[in-house]
């Protein structure tokens, strides 16, 4: 554990932040939902924060400091800004290094001052700030980190309880605005910030950070794919504009860059004008790219003018859309990454978070059925509890929808086995519906207070069994609680057992549950899988 950082530590820990933002590029890139996109979020990030690594590593180890190790990562990360979301990125970092240069030791107080300016410099560069934004993102960061800068407290500490406080806030920007919720995501920039952090503390806890080889991208679903079509006419401004403003002239002052600022403002949005008197960055989308040229150059020279005509991309976007069109596309609804994995892998296109203590709403499902490209869609519910939502949001679509009343995520595995693309909706819907009859689904949780049911006594913190209708079986064991579960739903009679684990279960203890349940039914097949699921151990499956 860390109580201070000097300048060669917090380097490898900006330099690990890197990598496990590049690791992570696909997954914020996968969140990146707006129509016509400058350019994906997670790529923007990770080149900002890359041509940062570049300055950082050119300086010599051994003797550094906090004041040069500063001007690399503000320099390098302006001059590799891209797009709103690296230019941000590039303002937070100016702002962080900015507080902490004159240092000569980085600890928990120290950082709270980086934290805090980080996020004053990063809104004053953004004309008019978005909440539900990686800007909010920092905000509360800074305004909640000095309750993990206590006495005693280490580098650790404080950097744990900072990514706490943005997950939290990570997970509420669907709230805060509206094409996030209506898309189903949380904000990919503040994601991509918490990969940065988390990526600092990784290195301080001596945890490995996948290395991703530079020519190569992970795979991943295309952002594009997931625009929605009603959104795509929406394009006020049709060029992005992006440029440096370099060699500014002797007499340029700051407030001819806050003149700059305003002239632009009037003729685009999206705007982004940052730097001082060495260099300048903007970002506009305009529909006078030539103007904003004219107004720049009247403060130095221009230095790597980019110019994208949006309507463009917009009509190449709908060309592809409606060119890859489907005639049957599937919708699940799932929680935990595993399950989320599996129903994409067996053909799902569109996987709704959500099931049991999280039920997607109407609006949700709206919002799928509009995303994907296919005429006719089968939804997959996988809860009672959702069945409602799913039928309404049926009736309310203009694509043809079916909804197939699957109760639990099991049996909607079971269902979307049987699915076939190349047989049209109805006979889909009938097959994967008597599939379903052959299947036998259990779940195992934790009791959450005391009752009765079905002539059992439970009290609260005890393992419980369910099948679809009833609670089964209860116990203080979670293992013999499942074997229990397995006996009451007929596994001596059954071929087959698919065990699907949670969250709070890892590989080596379901192993061990495996082979109890395979010496009380030597007969049974029996699979595993990881789930992923919050709130209950074990999904079971029978067939």
């Amino acid at each position: 554990m860390h109580k201070s950082l000097d300048a060669n530590i917090f380097r490898d820990c900006f330099l690990g932040g890197t990598r496990n933002l590049v690791a992570n590029k696909a997954t914020v890139d996968s969140l990146n939902v707006f129509p016509v996109p400058d350019g994906d979020t997670g790529t923007n990030m990770s080149m900002t924060v890359k041509t940062a690594t570049k300055e950082v590593e050119a300086l010599t180890e051994g003797n550094l400091n906090f004041g040069s190790l500063a001007d690399a990562i503000t320099r390098g990360s302006l001059k590799g800004a891209r797009g709103n979301s690296g230019v941000i990125t590039s303002q937070i970092l100016k702002g962080f290094c900015e507080a902490i240069k004159d240092k000569n030791q980085l600890g928990p107080k120290d950082m709270v001052l980086g934290m805090k300016n980080a996020a004053k410099v990063a809104y004053s560069a953004v004309a008019k700030p978005k909440e539900g934004t990686i800007l909010t993102v920092i905000r509360v960061i800074s305004e909640e980190c000095s309750s993990y800068a206590g006495r005693g407290s280490t580098v650790e500490d404080f950097l744990e309880g900072c990514l706490k406080a943005g997950e939290v806030t990570l997970a509420q920007t669907p709230d805060m605005l509206p094409v996030l919720k209506k898309a189903g995501v949380v904000d990919a920039g503040g994601q991509g910030l918490l990969y940065i952090l988390s990526g600092w503390l990784k290195v301080l806890k001596g945890e490995e950070i996948a290395e991703v080889k530079e020519d190569v991208d992970a795979p991943h679903d295309d952002p594009l794919m997931d625009a929605d079509l009603d959104e795509l006419e929406n394009i006020t401004f049709a060029y992005c504009t992006e440029f440096f403003v370099t060699n500014l002239y002797p007499y340029v002052t700051l407030a001819d860059i806050d003149k700059l600022s305003e002239k632009l403002s009037e003729i685009g949005d999206s705007l982004i004008c940052i730097g001082d008197l060495s260099l300048v960055k903007v970002h506009v989308h305009t529909n006078t790219p030539g103007l904003a040229l004219q107004y720049a150059v009247e403060l130095g020279e221009l230095d790597r003018v980019k110019i994208e005509n949006m309507l463009m991309q917009n009509r190449a976007l709908r060309a592809k859309l409606e060119a890859e069109r489907k005639p049957l596309g599937v919708i699940a609804v799932a929680s935990g990454a595993g399950y989320t994995k599996m129903f994409k892998e067996m053909g799902a296109d569109y996987v709704i978070t959500g099931g049991q203590t999280m039920n997607p709403s109407v609006d949700d499902f709206m919002s799928a059925i509009r995303r994907v490209n296919a005429e006719r869609i089968l939804i997959l519910p996988n809860n009672k509890n959702v069945i409602l939502a799913a039928e309404q949001a049926r009736d309310m679509a203009e694509k043809h929808c079916v909804v197939l009343p699957t109760v639990n995520v099991t049996s909607g595995l079971a269902c979307l086995a049987n699915y076939d693309p190349n047989e049209d909706i109805d006979t889909n819907a009938k097959a994967m519906q008597e599939a379903v009859r052959e299947y036998t689904c259990g779940t195992v949780t934790t009791a959450v207070r005391n009752t009765t049911m079905n002539g059992l006594k439970v009290k609260e913190g005890n393992f419980i069994g369910l099948s679809d209708k009833q609670l089964l079986v209860k116990g203080n064991d979670l293992n013999q609680t499942v074997v229990d579960l397995v006996g009451k739903l007929g596994g001596e009679d059954k071929d087959l057992l698919s065990i699907y684990y949670g969250k709070d279960v890892s590989e080596e203890e379901c192993e061990a549950l495996v082979a109890l349940i395979q010496e009380a039914y030597p007969e049974l097949e029996i699979m595993s899988f990881d789930g992923g699921q919050p709130h209950y151990w074990y999904d079971l499956l029978l067939e």
